[in-house]
């Protein structure tokens, strides 16, 4: 009866008694909880000690205090940075600020550390401080004392970038608090975020330590640039080749965008590659431009190659998306020198918006491709194989370029992907883009050395057609003149180009008019091979036609005849004139300029040109030349010479320059002075006194002087 009475006592007892135990438990817990969170909350600040530092060096590894923002305090040693506690916390010098809870960081931070240094026996006591990267500019201070700057902070910018890691001596330095008092511009738009503050970790150590490792980094960068270095030397190789023979020759256009184009990576390798201790707002307001020289370098380049460059409509949108990207690309690489009065909000909305101007145009190479593919054209295998790459490498630089844009806010990380090396070789890293370049300059080369073969070849037909085209000047243009009984001739010739499309022929006349002489001076519309070949046709019928007739008129019914239909919508002005030993001059004119009696230029009925219109008729006019008279032919390019500033040589100055009644040497050397443009022929005429004897003089350029 009495176990029944106490069963539910102890039942009850066994209760309380895990209760209580469990409560116990609870509230134990509850307190390790709150003193560990204390404990995290407000961990005391770590010393980096280093004892007997000798000749060498170590790092400063391990947990740094940091604090953003910027207040001069916090240089000194004294102040609480225990991490928790008045916004200090706890980061790594081996990784950028990004990384570590930060991301798109800008603007001032602080890091410190605590040291506590001692060095061995024997060895000198000043202590040296080797920092690899920080972006971008800081200042050093030792237990609150300021001992080194790189770079100036705002309003007065002047940041770094690509630089060689900096030494600092900091004298005979032991215990203390080494502080860093940084600064990082406001990101551009194709800033990941991840970047700021440290990107590796510094070290301490001897001058001569440090120095080492300064000398082993140098070393190694060389190690690591040399593929860089070498195709540099190799493209200002190009460079120099191409732009020498562009000198020579400036109608080849081709060698003057290879020149350039194999130029801008020297430049870029200057400015971006050499770790040149100068601004990178400067430098940036540089490399942007010069980038986008780079891009329209290739452009002209390929078509030029890809045989685009007869399409006027192309070559105009080239020219315009050339001077909206390179002003572009000056204001945004030119922003720099305005960060400090923009917002960060501000400056990224601006390099934004310019650079939405600049990447459209880096896809250019791929439509003029397209275009060379588009229209068929026939390419060798060389220029096809610049097409392709140039197609590839264009399409992935543009994607990589938009893909970087805004990525820390898209978070897309191929853009990044497609930029960052596939592989090392021998200590250089290899990109995608890289390959691609190297594969397209490569092709570039060996097209141009096979474009230039052909341009060779092509320039010794076109010599030796030359030189048949300057024989064929020896008939066009008598090497001898006959004698004009009392009449004393003198004549030039100065043709524009190496063949010209002026003519002049005296005939002496049989028959009826034994003893005259039929005179014909003419030009024919264009210049160069195809104006010679047309005189060479007008030559040969004019000599036929003067078997037949010695009228003037006549004379020009005849060409007018044979050249109708045969000129390809081109004409020939003309003048005949035949002269009796006696001064009696029969005159006929197919639209050509009149000629001069002494000062005065004769009233000649007007005609059409020859080869306009079928079945013409030429009006006669005779005059009479009196002893002493003087008779000046010309053609138009006397009259139509033009001077620097344009101004054409006009009738004013033809009627001052006649009226000293010159030679034709004379005359024709007036005009060339003056500004030639076109063919010059001029030929006098003088009658005279009885008794006097006949001359005739002829100047022209070698070699169709005889």
């Amino acid at each position: 009866m009495l176990i029944d009475m106490l069963l539910p006592i102890l039942r009850f007892t066994r209760i309380r008694r895990g209760f209580v135990r469990a409560v116990f438990c609870f509230g134990f817990m509850v307190c390790c909880l709150f003193f560990t969170g204390f404990a995290g909350h407000a961990q005391s600040t770590p010393v980096q000690k280093i004892e007997g530092l000798g000749k060498g060096t170590a790092l400063l590894d391990g947990p740094w205090q940091f604090h953003v923002g910027d207040d001069a305090a916090w240089a000194q040693p004294g102040i609480d940075d225990t991490a928790g506690r008045d916004g200090w916390e706890q980061v790594t010098a081996d990784a950028p600020l990004g990384t570590q809870g930060h991301r798109n960081f800008s603007g001032y931070g602080w890091y410190r550390k605590h040291i506590d240094l001692s060095t061995a026996p024997g060895t000198k006591g000043d202590v040296a401080l080797y920092i690899p990267t920080i972006d971008d500019l800081y200042e050093v201070f030792w237990n609150g004392q300021k001992v080194a700057q790189f770079g100036d902070f705002p309003p007065h910018l002047v940041p770094y970038f690509g630089v060689a890691p900096q030494t600092f001596n900091l004298g005979p330095i032991r215990s203390g608090v080494l502080a860093f008092r940084i600064y990082k511009i406001p990101l551009s738009s194709v800033d990941d975020g991840t970047a700021g503050g440290f990107e590796s970790t510094p070290s301490i150590g001897s001058p001569d330590g440090i120095a080492h490792l300064k000398a082993n980094f140098q070393y190694q960068w060389l190690r690591h640039s040399q593929i860089r270095f070498v195709l540099t030397v190799l493209y200002g190789l190009v460079a120099l080749l191409s732009l020498t023979f562009w000198f020579r020759d400036k109608e080849q256009k081709l060698l003057l965008w290879v020149g350039i184009y194999s130029f801008m990576p020297i430049v870029e390798l200057v400015l971006n590659g050499l770790q040149l201790q100068v601004s990178s707002i400067v430098l940036q307001a540089i490399i942007q431009p010069s980038i986008q020289f780079r891009e329209i370098s290739q452009w002209f380049l390929l078509v030029y190659l890809l045989q685009l460059d007869n399409s006027p409509r192309l070559m105009r949108w080239m020219r315009i998306a050339a001077w909206v990207t390179v002003p572009a690309g000056a204001l945004d690489g030119g922003l720099g020198w305005f960060v400090s009065n923009l917002t960060p909000a501000t400056f990224g909305i601006l390099d934004a918006i310019l650079t939405f101007f600049i990447l459209p145009v880096e896809a250019f190479p791929i439509v003029l491709i397209l275009m060379a593919r588009f229209k068929r054209k026939k390419l060798d295998a060389g220029r096809w194989a610049v097409a392709i790459l140039a197609f590839a490498s264009a399409t992935w630089y543009s994607t990589s370029n938009i893909l970087l844009q805004g990525c820390r806010f898209t978070h897309i990380t191929l853009g990044a992907t497609m930029s960052n090396p596939i592989f090392q070789f021998m200590g250089n890293s290899i990109s995608v883009l890289l390959i691609l370049r190297t594969l397209l300059f490569l092709s570039i080369v060996y097209a141009v050395i096979h474009w230039s073969a052909d341009y060779r070849k092509k320039q010794g037909t076109i010599e030796q057609e030359m030189k048949s085209a300057r024989e064929l000047q020896q008939v066009l243009i008598p090497e001898e003149l006959p004698s004009m009984p009392g009449f004393a001739v003198t004549s030039a010739y100065r043709p524009a180009q190496e063949v010209g499309g002026d003519f002049f022929q005296i005939i002496p006349l049989d028959g009826k008019d034994s003893g005259s002489t039929m005179i014909i001076l003419g030009d024919v519309s264009g210049k160069g091979l195809k104006a010679a070949m047309t005189v060479s046709l007008i030559v040969g019928a004019l000599r036929t036609a003067v078997r037949f007739t010695s009228s003037p008129a006549g004379v020009l019914a005849e060409l007018n005849n044979r050249l109708f239909g045969r000129m390809q919508y081109g004409f020939a002005t003309c003048l005949a004139m035949r002269v009796s030993p006696h001064g009696e001059c029969v005159l006929a004119c197919a639209g050509h300029p009149a000629p001069y009696l002494n000062q005065q230029e004769i009233d000649l009925p007007g005609a059409l040109p020859l080869g306009i219109s079928a079945d013409m008729t030429y009006p006669e006019k005779s005059i009479q030349m009196k002893e002493g008279d003087s008779v000046a032919l010309y053609t138009d390019g006397l009259l139509e010479a033009r001077g620097p500033n344009g101004e054409i040589f006009s009738f004013s100055r033809l009627d001052s320059l006649m009226a000293t009644q010159p030679d034709a040497s004379q005359a024709a050397d007036a005009a060339v002075n003056f500004g030639q443009d076109d063919d010059i022929t001029v030929l006098t005429l003088t009658r005279l006194a009885s008794g006097q004897r006949a001359s005739t003089r002829f100047t022209a350029p070698n070699p169709v002087q005889a």
